[in-house]
């Protein structure tokens, strides 16, 4: 796959350099505007600075930002052992040197992303959600997609569209905004100085650009999100070596009722599916962020092995025209990657994990490890019940609600 980690390298220059040169004709005509006749390059200069901030917080924070925005905590293996695991053999499988940080966020709905600069110091996030509805296959398929991801580069690509897209959607509404509170006087002073049809040129440029600027930087960044989709799908399956996970896991993720509370715009084409949507057999146009979910699945099912050609067969079938794997992958090291076996096989997992939980007892460790991040305190009672003490709680004792038994707190 270097030819898309190829690509992908150079569609992040090509982005970054698009983004700036969009930001400084947006910032030329705002300042000819509003500032008058020959401040444009007051303008650009201050599109340039905006430029320049937001790719360096992107370099150095913007895998932060995502993380805080989606409320993610960060988890060890003794706090949730098999999903642990899972990204430990994903690891393996993927041939990534280092394994990426693993984070939690508390939230029903089930859904995961991946982000960071590049694989050293990536990150996947997964959903409470996630956890408790998914079984082992169909978790070991959603991080198989994500680790893609990683391997790919996607994650620095989507990091830097999404941080400069937000950059123009915010100079954009600054401009909006200002033009509609007061706007209309900076033209009538042009036109009594004699300039009102120049500056009425100018006004006129500086709202198409205000209003498109923005929905040209979201149709690049939903467009790339898109192509990375199926090519992390295609990844994805010889990591597993079962496509039917996946498959399985997308329809359950794009069925579950209830949207994602912590996600927006901006961030989500970072996620597997489409957080903001539970259709999931919405069109792909140009303005989703991701492929329909039938059409992956039908992908996914459709394929005759686990192996990039068989991904790209089944691709053709079902969409028909050209394929979406990169030549390098369907011929010599690539041909041999897709037939390689996970690193560690779905048995060996669990007796590494040293039992296999069910969904049940998945689910309580779930909600045990936020419990423990929330500060609250565990107490067992002889009769089995578990109880947990919210932080703050005033009284001294607490009876179980199970047996009666009176527990001493704090």
């Amino acid at each position: 796959m270097w030819e898309q980690i190829a690509a992908n390298r150079r569609k992040s220059t090509f982005l970054v350099i698009g983004m700036a040169l969009l930001l400084g004709v947006l910032g030329y005509f705002l300042a000819e505007y509003f500032a008058g006749p020959g401040t444009g390059v007051y303008g650009v200069a201050l599109a340039s600075v905006i430029w320049l901030i937001m790719t360096l917080v992107a370099w150095f924070q913007g895998d932060n930002i995502y993380l805080t925005m989606a409320k993610a905590k960060k988890i060890d293996k003794n706090d949730l052992p098999v999903l642990f695991n899972v990204v430990e053999e994903m690891t393996l499988a993927a041939g990534l040197g280092k394994m990426p940080d693993i984070y939690v966020m508390d939230d029903p709905a089930p859904n995961a992303f991946a982000t960071g600069r590049k694989p050293e110091n990536a990150a996947v996030a997964v959903t409470s959600g996630l956890l408790k509805t998914l079984n082992r296959d169909e978790l070991q398929g959603v991080i198989a997609h994500e680790l893609a991801h990683v391997r790919n580069r996607d994650i620095q690509l989507m990091l830097f569209a999404g941080v400069l897209a937000g950059a123009i959607v915010l100079l954009s509404e600054v401009g909006l905004r200002s033009m509609w509170f007061g706007g209309g006087r900076r033209s009538r002073r042009s036109e009594g100085d004699g300039g009102g049809g120049a500056q009425a040129i100018i006004m006129v440029v500086a709202i198409v650009l205000m209003i498109l600027a923005p929905i040209m930087a979201q149709l690049i960044y939903f467009a790339v999100s898109r192509k990375r989709e199926y090519l992390a799908d295609a990844s994805a399956a010889p990591f597993t070596r079962y496509p039917e996970g996946l498959a399985s896991a997308l329809e359950k993720i794009s069925r579950a009722p209830g949207k994602l509370a912590s996600a927006n715009k901006a961030t989500a084409p970072m996620y597997i599916i489409n957080p903001l949507a539970r259709d999931g057999k919405m069109a792909a146009n140009g303005t989703s962020t991701h492929p329909p979910i039938d059409e992956r699945v039908r992908i996914l099912r459709a394929m005759g092995g686990s192996g990039f050609g068989d991904y790209d067969k089944s691709y053709r079938a079902v969409k028909g025209g050209s394929g979406v794997i990169p030549e390098s992958a369907l011929s010599g090291a690539g041909a041999r990657e897709g037939s390689r076996r996970a690193a560690v096989s779905n048995d060996e997992a669990g007796a590494a994990a040293g039992v296999r939980h069910d969904k049940r007892g998945r689910a309580r460790l779930v909600d045990d490890f936020f419990y423990q991040k929330d500060g609250y305190d565990r107490i067992e009672c002889e009769c089995g019940a578990v109880l947990k003490i919210p932080p703050g709680f005033q009284s001294s004792k607490v009876r179980c609600p199970r047996c009666g038994r009176e527990h001493g707190v704090g």
